[in-house]
């Protein structure tokens, strides 16, 4: 069951943000003028793909690092993920001499596995899916002692996510709209926060793919429960189960969830390639998608800013995309 408290506040996104300081790039508001006429709506871009590690997942990692104590990071740190928390963690262990363990599923982007490699971790690919990632992960740890970093529920990860509302509300006062992408629901649970308690009067939603709508379902059913693990080109929001943290976040501060389905996913991407001159993977799409889809309503000439999660996909993969 999820915890019925609401476990980050501003105060911890805004000491999460002094914590990470000069770690991470303040990443700038784009505006993207020319997709203005997919969703009749001033289109602006937040790129999280323009980080350090290719994604917004150092925010959180490098935080959830920083706290831990000196005996905590001697064990060595293990974390799962479909490749960009893996980055990182890694890049965040490299800076901090840690030894970092990565599980990764066997079918993960090369360019992910490859990112991971080369800051030093160490890489165990293992499954197809969040579940049974877990559970080697669980295994290694309790075989090794190693200090768990998770991908998305844990406040210290959700608060070091939610930075990157604060620069939004810095970098674009007047937005009315920000869409973010809903993998376990770190990120969108911290964005969510720092959005909120800045400006209430903005409009918060998030986007999943129509066929792993974890939260859409825990929405429904009143609680947050998992469902089966479906297609999707949206290889980073491949997570079935909602987060016991983020769950009751999301529930208190964002207006909408919806759902975008992969031939509008395919098509956002191209949009944003070519029109938008900004290099995304997938998962980063899938904002622009509900929109282009119509799942949830842009109303006309309003501001709405596109979190761009990340930019780590394959050039094959890109290319096989475009194609079709």
């Amino acid at each position: 069951m999820a915890t019925d408290a609401v476990v980050v506040t501003i105060d911890n996104v805004k000491e999460a943000q002094r914590r990470i300081a000069g770690r991470v790039r303040h990443t700038p508001i784009l505006r993207a003028d020319k997709l203005d006429s997919l969703v009749n709506a001033e289109v602006y871009f937040k790129p999280e793909n323009l980080q350090i590690t290719g994604s917004f997942k150092i925010r959180g990692a490098t935080n959830k690092i920083l706290t831990l104590s000196e005996e905590e990071r001697s064990k060595g740190i293990i974390a799962s993920s479909s490749g960009n928390h893996a980055q990182g963690v890694a890049w965040a262990s490299k800076m901090l001499g840690v030894k970092a363990i990565l599980v990764l599923p066997e079918n993960a982007p090369q360019t992910k596995i490859d990112g991971t490699k080369s800051l030093g971790a160490e890489v165990v690919l293992y499954g197809f899916d969040s579940v049974q990632r877990y559970q080697k992960l669980y295994e290694l740890k309790a075989q090794n002692g190693y200090t768990l970093v998770h991908s998305y529920d844990d406040p210290e990860l959700i608060a070091g996510q939610g930075t990157s509302g604060l620069e939004i509300v810095q970098d674009l006062p007047d937005v009315d709209t920000v869409v973010v992408p809903l993998g376990g629901g770190g990120l969108l649970a911290g964005v969510a926060v720092a959005l909120k308690e800045s400006k209430p009067g903005v409009r918060v939603v998030g986007v999943e793919p129509v066929h792993i709508a974890r939260y859409s379902e825990s929405r429904k059913a009143g609680g947050p429960v998992e469902v089966k693990m479906g297609p999707t080109l949206a290889d980073g929001l491949m997570i079935t189960r909602t987060g016991e943290h983020n769950y009751p976040l999301i529930e208190k501060y964002v207006d909408e969830v919806v759902t975008a389905s992969d031939p509008f996913i395919q098509r956002a991407l191209t949009e944003i390639v070519f029109k938008g001159k900004v290099l995304v993977e997938p998962s980063a799409a899938i904002g622009l998608a509900a929109a282009m889809e119509g799942t949830f309503k842009v109303r006309p000439g309003e501001r709405v800013c596109f979190y761009l999660s990340g930019g780590n996909i394959d050039p094959d993969k890109l290319a096989s995309l475009i194609l079709r």
